[in-house]
C-alpha cells in the first residue's frame, strides 16, 4: 500500500462529492457533545485578561501538564503537551529514530503491526526509516513472540496502539510488559499510542506505563475522549530525565519549541477545566452508546452474512463481504451505489487487505449496516 498519501481525505473528499445522500463511516470524529465543562471553559477564556491571549509555556501550560502527570501517576517534568496525539507520536518516534541513529552504524528501523494506522507508516516514509510489519492474529491481538522474533539490535522503536484502530483490539497486560521487554533487551522504545483509553468495553486495558520501564513513551489526546479532535490537546509521557533514556524528553521539548513554538492556550485551558469538572458518568454514557452502536452495526452485518470484528475497545468495526475486497474502488462503489462510506482495508496494510473499516460515530449505523445489506448480502 502506499502510504505516501493519506487516504482518509481521498475517501471524505469523494463521499462530499458524491450526487446522493452518504452515511460517512469514515473518520474518527465523535458525533456527541463535548462535556459541559468544556464550552464553559471557552466562555470563560474569552472573558479573560488580555494576558491570558498571549504565548501559553512551549511544554503546554503548568496546571494542565500538573493535571495529567498526578492522573498517570508520573512526575510533571515527563509531560509534553503537544498539537493532538500525532504530533505526540511524531515526537517520539523521531526520538528514537535519532537516538538509534547515533548509537549504530546500520539504518534504524520501526517495528508495527499489520493492520497499522496508516499515519504511522506514513511517518516511517516521512523520516526515511525502514519499517518491519508483524501481522496480528484474527482477534487483532498482536504476539510478542511474533515482535522478538523480527527485533534487532537495529530496532529503534515498537509502535503499538491498544485499544487499537482499526481492529478494536485491546491489548492485555501481560502482551504490553512482553513487548516492553523485547524493547529493553535491544535498547529500543515502546510507543504505545493510547488515544482510546476513555473506550476500552473489556477492562482489560492498562496503560504501558503502568510497567514502570524507562523504555516506554505513552501517547494520548483529548480528541477522542472529550469529542474534540478540533481542538487539538495532547500530550506525550517520555522516560525520566534521570534515566538512560532521559533525552529522549529534552529533545521533545525542543522540536516541539521549534516546529511549533507552543500549543493552543484556550484549548488547553478548556482540557483543563473539563478534567476537573467532569464526572466519571460522562464516559460511561459514551462508551454505552459505543457498545449499543456495535450491537446495532453488527446484527444488521449479520443479516448481510458479513464476517466482521467486535472491537474490545475504541469505535471501529472492520467488516469483509464475500467477493467484495476491501479496494479503494470498491469503497467508492459503496459511497456511488449503497451511499456507506468507509475506509479500504488495504490502506492498513496487507493482512486485512480484503475487509472495509467503518467508524461508528454517526447515530445512522444501523441504517448503513442495512444499506450495506441490502446492496451486498
Amino acid at each position: 500500500m502506499d502510504y505516501e498519501t493519506p487516504q482518509f481525505f481521498r475517501v471524505m473528499q469523494y463521499a462530499a462529492g458524491a450526487d446522493r445522500d452518504v452515511v460517512d463511516m469514515v473518520s474518527g470524529n465523535p458525533d456527541w457533545e463535548p462535556p459541559d465543562a468544556l464550552r464553559e471553559g471557552l466562555r470563560a477564556y474569552a472573558d479573560g485578561d488580555v494576558s491570558e491571549f498571549q504565548y501559553p509555556p512551549s511544554v503546554g501550560l503548568t496546571e494542565l501538564r500538573t493535571e495529567i502527570a498526578e492522573r498517570r501517576g508520573v512526575d510533571r517534568s515527563r509531560v509534553v503537551v503537544t498539537n493532538g496525539a500525532g504530533e505526540a507520536n511524531h515526537l517520539a518516534t523521531t526520538g528514537a529514530l535519532e537516538r538509534a541513529r547515533r548509537s549504530s552504524s546500520e539504518g534504524p528501523e520501526l517495528i508495527m503491526t499489520d493492520p497499522v494506522y496508516p499515519y504511522y507508516a506514513g511517518r516511517a516514509n516521512l523520516l526515511d526509516a525502514d519499517a518491519t510489519y508483524v501481522p496480528v492474529d484474527e482477534t487483532g491481538q498482536i504476539d510478542p513472540a511474533d515482535v522478538r522474533a523480527v527485533a534487532t539490535d537495529e530496532t529503534a522503536a515498537i509502535v503499538v496502539n491498544s485499544p487499537n484502530n482499526p481492529t478494536g483490539a485491546v491489548y492485555p497486560p501481560e502482551t504490553i510488559e512482553a513487548l516492553v521487554a523485547v524493547a529493553e533487551e535491544h535498547d529500543a522504545v515502546l510507543v504505545a499510542d493510547e488515544v482510546y483509553d476513555h473506550y476500552d468495553f473489556t477492562g482489560a486495558f492498562e496503560s504501558a506505563l503502568s510497567t514502570g520501564s524507562d523504555h516506554v513513551v505513552a501517547t494520548n489526546s483529548f480528541s477522542k475522549s472529550l469529542a474534540i479532535t478540533g481542538l487539538r490537546v495532547g500530550y506525550a509521557v517520555f522516560p525520566p530525565e534521570d534515566g538512560p533514556l532521559g533525552d529522549l524528553v529534552e529533545r521533545a521539548r525542543t522540536r516541539h519549541m521549534l516546529q511549533n513554538v507552543t500549543g493552543s492556550r484556550p484549548a488547553q485551558a478548556a482540557v483543563l477545566r473539563a478534567l476537573r469538572e467532569t464526572s466519571p458518568e460522562y464516559y460511561e454514557r459514551n462508551r454505552e452508546r459505543l457498545r449499543e452502536r456495535i450491537d446495532r452495526f453488527t446484527d444488521a452485518l449479520d443479516a448481510a452474512g458479513a464476517e466482521y470484528t467486535t472491537p474490545g475497545g475504541s469505535f471501529y468495526v472492520m467488516a469483509r463481504f464475500d467477493g467484495f475486497p476491501g479496494t479503494m474502488a470498491n469503497v467508492e462503489r459503496l459511497i456511488d451505489e449503497a451511499g456507506v462510506a468507509g475506509m479500504p482495508g488495504e490502506a492498513f496494510g496487507e493482512s486485512r487487505a480484503d475487509w472495509i473499516r467503518f467508524a461508528l460515530v454517526t447515530p445512522r449505523v444501523e441504517e448503513a449496516a442495512e444499506r450495506l445489506a441490502e446492496y451486498l448480502g
